[in-house]
């Protein structure tokens, strides 16, 4: 873990958490994209990993692929983090908040 950035590097390429970016859930590295954003878009919208790309230009092709594969060997983790982040989870939380 870095001092100066407090970036914690996981055992794939191009992943990273990073404390205070994202709620330090797994990110691509040098983004505020986070992994479950990308889950997201791939398996709940069904986007091509092309079509990522095309929105997110900025993106190489290799930091899609290790954000899915990091993915399937987190899924607990990342599941958890998609919850948390939902819209759903939001309208409760804002629900909850009105009483």
């Amino acid at each position: 873990m870095s001092s100066r950035t407090n970036k914690t590097l996981t055992s794939y390429p191009h992943i990273v958490k990073v404390a205070g970016v994202c709620g330090g859930e797994a990110i691509i590295e040098d983004t505020r994209i986070a992994v479950w954003h990308v889950v997201g878009y791939y398996y709940k919208v069904g986007m091509a990993v092309e079509e990522i790309l095309a929105d997110w230009d900025y993106l190489t092709p290799a930091q899609v692929f290790s954000a899915l594969a990091y993915y399937h060997d987190n899924k607990d983790e990342v599941d958890r983090a998609r919850a948390k982040n939902s819209y759903e989870a939001w309208l409760e939380q804002r629900d909850r908040a009105a009483l």
